[in-house]
């Protein structure tokens, strides 16, 4: 299945995500049905980000978004699996500290953007300033709305210069974020997870969906795309994410460098120095 095509959000399309079943889990039914397709889509990641690092023509921007529980950690840790971490960065975006208030929204976000032969992950990212801010009212509605547009045209440059961003969002229903929430009280390897803010955001729940939806209708680009992503069975969400990755990343045709030296002088140096060793 083109898990692009099924799970994009058409650019200028109004969506409502109760219309998008956070279940859904393609033609698999259990992890263990798709093991084999999650551990294919790992080791095409593997040889596609080698080819970015090492042909540096390219650069892939990852941003993960989701409410409470969706899964952007293990989406985070699923993914670098199967990347080289010499190539790679993941950037989480908390509450801005003082300095990065006296600055634009975007500041802080545009320092952590890859260069060219790398990936950089956003756990979290600059769409905070559209959905937090929103629905807690930290800046008047104003301000925020007019960054819809300032957040496109930021990902129109950062595009231009070479920079492929793929964008998800991690949608879990409100059932099954109240059943992670329980699994981290009883899991003493989760409790540290826990936040003293995950009720309290889980009453803004109906405002949040409103948020995401107006993000999605309106900073889903040609060049920038958002995908939903249905996350209540942590495997399809992995195996989901891996494979539009993998085949946005196959689609840059990227291909091994040639040599930068001379490989036949190289050559007489190398048995030069192997006539040397063996002496």
């Amino acid at each position: 299945m083109d898990y692009r095509k099924k799970l994009i959000v058409e650019p200028g399309t109004k969506i409502k995500l109760r219309d998008i079943d956070p279940a859904f889990h393609g033609k698999h039914a259990t992890h263990e049905a798709a093991l084999t397709d999650l551990q294919k889509e790992v080791a095409r990641l593997t040889q596609l980000q080698y080819l970015l690092y090492a042909e540096k023509k390219h650069a892939l921007l990852i941003v993960l978004q989701g409410i409470d529980a969706a899964g952007k950690d293990g989406t985070c840790w699923h993914v670098l699996t199967a990347m080289n971490p010499q190539g790679t960065t993941v950037t989480g975006f908390k509450q801005p500290s003082e300095e990065e208030r006296a600055h634009d929204f975007l500041w802080r976000i545009n320092r952590h953007t890859p260069a060219l032969g790398q990936v950089g992950v956003f756990n979290r990212s600059h769409y905070e300033d559209v959905l937090v801010v929103r629905v807690h009212k930290l800046v008047p509605r104003e301000v925020w709305s007019r960054r819809y547009t300032q957040i496109n045209d930021f990902e129109t440059r950062l595009v231009d210069h070479g920079t492929t961003i793929i964008k998800f969002f991690l949608y879990i229903s409100p059932e099954e974020q109240l059943e992670r929430f329980r699994q981290r009280l009883e899991d003493p390897h989760r409790q540290w997870k826990i936040s003293d803010a995950d009720y309290k955001e889980r009453a803004y729940w109906d405002q949040y969906i409103a948020a995401y939806e107006d993000m999605l209708q309106k900073c889903s680009t040609s060049y920038a795309p958002w995908y939903v992503i249905p996350s209540n069975h942590k495997w399809f969400r992995n195996l989901a994410v891996s494979r539009i990755i993998a085949d946005t990343l196959e689609d840059l045709g990227m291909k091994m460098p040639k040599p930068t030296v001379d490989l036949e002088t190289i050559r007489q140096q190398y048995h030069a120095a192997a006539t040397t060793a063996s002496i």
